[in-house]
């Protein structure tokens, strides 16, 4: 019955989208026209930005392109894992104080899920600084 019904309706919607049709009001040229350009102008200005966070980068460690490059992905990093390990922190919490109050096996798995994402978070919050003072030295 399932079957039949299913059958039914994909056939029945299939026969509409071939009987009715369609027209286009404007044309459609145009319009691509400006989405392309518009898609066009902002992945411009992004590179642009990335192009220029990267020079200032490249400037600060002494015009080598090798540490400027590692020091803007360690600092993107950097900012990007505290939501990431709040995230992870969260559901260990999740696992260990909720879930795992009937299952010991599940708590200790949320245990560990803490204890994971906060030294994540240590060692991508200090990294950044650790590696500017290798770099550059320790400058007041």
């Amino acid at each position: 019955m399932k079957k039949t019904l299913v059958v039914l309706l994909v056939s029945l919607a299939i026969l509409l989208t071939l009987i009715i049709p369609t027209y286009a009001t404007e044309p459609i040229l145009q319009e691509d026209e400006v989405l392309e350009s518009e898609s066009s102008t902002k992945l411009s200005e992004m590179k642009e930005e990335t192009g220029g966070k990267l020079q200032q980068y490249i400037e600060k460690y002494g015009g080598s392109k090798t540490y400027g490059l590692t020091a803007m992905i360690l600092d993107t990093v950097r900012i990007y894992s505290i939501p990431f390990c709040f995230l992870g922190i969260t559901i260990g919490a999740i696992y260990q104080y909720i879930i795992g109050i009937r299952r010991l096996d599940i708590r200790d798995r949320g245990f560990n899920l803490i204890i994971a994402f906060v030294t994540i978070l240590v060692i991508a919050q200090i990294l950044p600084l650790v590696f500017a003072i290798v770099t550059r030295g320790w400058v007041l």
